[in-house]
């Protein structure tokens, strides 16, 4: 019945498989996610109306002013539409302010102005939103560009039709100019990390003529006022419609200045309609989308692939404009002044370093240029490289992950941005520790001289900051050999690099927490979760060893009890000791519900660990894990993600998956190979050439691979080169029901590791 259905689904939209749709776009489902709250994530999405790595973001929201869940799927009202800048609920939103049509009276309070909505009458697509305000009887459109957007609302016959600008609280400005249909101002609203003159400046210019007009400050409409200063403003336009009648706007914004904003609106925007910056968006989308060509039965599946490049596509964001001279400048998040070149921002490394920024060093070196530009930049504008930033540097998270960022560019051949500089912030990281915790590396001096962070000295999280300070050692002495550093400087890295040996329990076999006098930190219980360890426990961060996974196996007592130390992840019952916390967090709730034991997919520490089963010769067992992951823990609808989506890490980790191969250890040249989800992918290259992978007799059933071919000859090694890729070629995949007990067991055929 299935199968039929899926014909009938095909013959109803001319939609082929081996012949991809011209619009890849309306395969995804920008929806995925947003059934979700803080008590449970199913991915703490919102639906992003935006172009690729978009200055500006649209949505619709639902929830109050301020609040991180802008957008709830369970929610029945829409109170605006808002252009947002939020990576994230927990990081929360900045330079946000919000539209909305309605009839009738004019209502400013956004309790009392918002408007039942349906899914039933919501379409939602990346460069595309359309959802009918039941309560106003008004139909609001909008497709944007990188930095502008437009609106398009179709109004019922009403002498009372209105546009509210709600320029939001903690400090607005709006002026309303009649004789230009224009409305103007500045919204400071933000959650941390901006400069004191932080201001996000925006223009609206519509395409009638206003018969109301009257700026309002809180819950107030202030008439005949046209120009408001206050804590929380906002501005009402009104217009006579005739029944069906649409009423155009344009809007832009700028960190930079009231004209920057004009200019961007202006340049992105010109003299297009609203169908004509709908199908440029579509373009672009597709555009990016078409670069992976899957090909396969399962139409969910394939949904689920675009529904996730769409999600990786997204951050991190462009925080810079193009000046009245066409050249890039951008407001620094950091220093508040206007300065030339390159900035990205609203990403967190500890999350993107694992799978986001190394698509980034495979599909868009030029793009990842752009960003090693941008780090640069932050640099010299905070004095440290940035691990979160929101739009500047936020204390959230740990590590020192922007090592891994830089070193994976650099070894992958990408230039084009100033590395030594770089390479002068990670060793300065090495030494310091930031503005906030976050930034640089908190508990470096322990670390120094003891080889570990203690866990006795009052530094939260410290067995997970030692597990990647060494990882980011490691990727700090590839990139110096890059450098051609001298060799006391590779080997003190290097030696560094080795520091996760001081955590591992020979009892428990586990990473476990030091104390300042060598002793482990007692009791001790592998199922607790934070105190020693980052959003997880130590059944979680002891893969965390990238850079030697052959050393953690020699730790373990070898292949075979490494191989039944991975299979216990699985094998344990959902334990879990929230007594850090004193309630289960999300991530906790997450991992206890999917019934896949003590693995916590829905967070990212443990999510390369699958692969981890190819060091020790059991690859079977990472095609069957990454296959149960794929097709239990992802969907294409609004729960389809077991825990936080997280900047596209969790959706990365989808993308590489399905294609059959995952990047283990960023910082070197190879991908870990799994198991191919559709019978063929074609990637295509920033430099033209295509690399195909093929497996076609995969099925659910057929996930173990019996062999390989890489360009027409024999492939034993469970790994592929980042330089095979780029040259183009065909890799062949011969999957079956039946675990293979020869393909990829030998030592040899394992992938890198420190450790020979």
């Amino acid at each position: 019945m299935k199968k039929n259905l899926f014909v009938l689904f095909l013959s109803v939209t001319s939609f082929s498989l081996c012949a991809q749709p011209a619009n890849l776009v309306d395969l995804v489902n920008p929806l995925m996610g947003t059934q979700s709250k803080f008590s449970l994530s199913s991915g703490n999405t919102y639906p992003a109306i935006a172009m690729p790595w978009g200055m500006n973001f649209w949505m619709p929201q639902t929830n109050k002013m301020g609040d991180g869940w802008s957008y709830m799927y369970d929610a029945e009202k829409i109170r605006g539409f808002k252009q947002t800048h939020q990576p994230s609920p927990w990081i929360n939103d900045y330079g946000q302010f919000s539209i909305l049509p309605m009839t009738g009276s004019v209502k400013v309070d956004e309790e009392t102005r918002a408007s039942w909505f349906s899914h039933k009458a919501e379409i939602a697509k990346p460069h595309y939103y359309k959802v009918y305000l039941a309560d106003y009887d008004v139909t609001t459109e909008i497709t944007p560009t990188e930095r502008a957007a437009q609106f398009r609302f179709t109004f019922p016959a009403s002498d009372s039709s209105f546009v509210l600008l709600d320029a939001f609280d903690r400090g607005s400005y709006v002026k309303i100019i009649p004789s230009e249909r224009k409305i103007i101002g500045y919204t400071t609203k933000n959650s941390g990390g901006v400069p004191a003159n932080f201001k996000n400046y925006f223009v609206l210019v519509f395409d009638k003529a206003f018969t109301f007009s009257s700026a309002f400050h809180g819950k107030t409409l202030a008439k005949d006022t046209l120009e408001l200063k206050a804590g929380h403003v906002g501005a009402v336009v009104g217009f006579k419609t005739k029944k069906g009648e649409q009423i155009g706007l344009k809007v832009a914004s700028s960190f930079i200045s009231p004209k920057q904003a004009e200019l961007n609106l202006n340049r992105e925007l010109a003299a297009d309609s609203f169908d004509a910056t709908l199908e440029k968006g579509r373009k672009t989308w597709n555009e990016e989308l078409s670069k992976i060509k899957v090909e396969g039965d399962n139409i969910d599946q394939i949904r689920t692939f675009y529904s996730c490049l769409y999600r990786v596509l997204l951050f991190p964001r462009k925080f810079y404009e193009f000046d009245a001279k066409n050249q890039i400048v951008h407001y620094s998040p950091y220093n508040g002044e206007v300065r030339p070149g390159y900035m990205f921002t609203d990403n967190g490394f500890w999350d993107t370093f694992r799978a986001v920024f190394p698509f980034f060093t495979l599909m868009y070196p030029t793009m990842n240029a752009h960003t090693m530009e941008g780090l640069a930049n932050a640099y010299d504008e905070s004095g440290f490289l940035p691990e979160w930033a929101s739009p500047g540097h936020r204390d959230c998270m740990i590590g020192s992950n922007s090592a891994s960022l830089i070193a994976d560019s650099y070894v992958k051949g990408i230039r084009g941005y100033n590395i030594n500089k770089l390479y002068e912030a990670i060793i300065k990281n090495t030494e310091h520790a930031g503005p906030v915790s976050s930034v640089g590396r908190f508990g470096h001096e322990h670390y120094n001289e003891l080889g570990y962070v203690p866990y006795d000295v009052k530094i939260n999280e410290n067995a997970a900051r030692t597990l990647e300070y060494a990882y980011a050692d490691f990727c700090i002495s590839q990139l110096a050999k890059e450098l051609k550093k001298p060799q006391t400087e590779i080997d003190l890295y290097l030696k560094r690099s080795q520091n996760y040996r001081n955590l591992f329990d020979p009892e428990t076999k586990w990473m476990r927490g030091k104390n300042k006098d060598g002793k482990f930190q007692s009791p001790f219980n592998p199922f607790k979760w934070g105190d020693a360890f980052t959003e997880g426990n130590s059944i979680h961060y002891t893969w965390s060893v990238f850079q030697d996974v052959k050393g953690l196996i020699g730790l373990m007592g070898g292949r075979e009890a490494f191989v039944q130390k991975l299979d216990t992840v699985f094998t344990l019952p959902p334990i879990f000791d929230d007594s850090y916390y004193g309630f289960p967090i999300h991530e906790i709730r997450e991992m206890q519900i999917m019934n896949m034991g003590n693995y916590a997919h829905g967070n990212q520490p443990i999510q390369h660990m699958i692969y981890l089963y190819n060091y020790a010769g059991a690859p079977s067992k990472a095609q069957y894990w990454s296959r149960e992951v794929m097709r239990k823990l992802y969907q294409p609808t609004p729960d389809g993600y077991c825990g936080d989506e997280d900047n596209g890490q969790t959706s990365a980790w989808y993308v590489f998956s399905a294609l059959g191969f995952y990047p283990v250890t960023p910082g070197t040249t190879q991908y870990v190979i799994g198991s191919p989800l559709f019978r063929k992918a074609t990637i295509t290259l920033e430099n033209g050439k295509k690399f195909v992978v093929e497996a076609s007799a995969t099925s659910d059933k057929n996930r173990y691979i019996q062999g390989a071919a890489m360009n027409g000859k024999p492939y034993p090694n469970t790994y592929l080169e980042h330089g095979d890729i780029l040259r183009g070629g065909k890799i062949q995949f011969n999957l079956a029901s039946q675990p293979s007990k020869t393909w990829g067991v030998k030592p040899e055929n394992a992938p890198f590791s420190l450790t020979k």
